[in-house]
């Protein structure tokens, strides 16, 4: 993504992954990798496209670590906008948790578009919808980010940095946008070129 720059046409949305999946690091080395990788997805937007972020917090010995806010951060540094803060319920509202809270956080920002009043949308997300693997995002999800990239940007083509198994991708393909998926897990890329969304229902 660095040598590519900017991707012209182009709004991109990611999942950057847990602390869990980076056991040579401390807690404070892979918060300082997440802002910097969401510092080089957000590089990459154009000024008229979003970068949209899904992300669970962690718990990790007694303390809440808010991957919302550390999208922030990175954003703040490069002077991108937060469109919005939505929630997402993922699980029913009461329901306790432990390792993973029940909701996760959904940010969109921009470098210059700003969609008018008219476009918002519910801030709250009351489900997910089905996934293709524990930690994916979810059907009613994918086909909410989607239809906001289509109806409140200029964008056509849909960048998933760590796209997972890819429902995002056959989401977006199933609603006319050109997706593009980058993920280092072999096993997950295998999935995600043959997961089409009947395949989740």
């Amino acid at each position: 993504m660095e040598e590519r720059g900017v991707l012209e046409g182009s709004s991109l949305v990611s999942s950057l992954p847990d602390f869990s999946e980076f056991p040579a690091l401390t807690l404070e080395e892979w918060q300082d990798w997440f802002v910097a990788a969401a510092s080089r997805v957000l590089l990459s937007c154009p000024p008229q496209g979003v970068c949209i972020f899904y992300q669970s917090d962690v718990k990790h010995q007694g303390r809440w670590i808010d991957k919302g806010f550390l999208c922030q951060l990175a954003a703040r540094e490069l002077g991108h906008a937060l469109l919005w803060h939505k929630i997402v319920a993922r699980v029913p509202p009461g329901t306790p948790t432990f390792g993973r809270p029940g909701y996760s956080h959904m940010l969109c920002f921009s470098p210059q578009l700003r969609p008018p009043l008219e476009f918002s949308s519910a801030d709250i997300v009351p489900e997910r919808g089905r996934t293709s693997w524990s930690r994916g995002l979810g059907l009613e999800v994918c086909r909410f980010i989607c239809r906001y990239l289509l109806k409140c940007t200029p964008t056509r083509r849909l960048v998933a940095p760590f796209c997972g198994q890819g429902l995002l991708l056959a989401v977006a393909n199933q609603l006319g946008l050109d997706a593009v998926g980058i993920e280092l897990s072999p096993k997950r890329a295998r999935r995600a070129q043959i997961l089409t969304v009947e395949l989740v229902r």
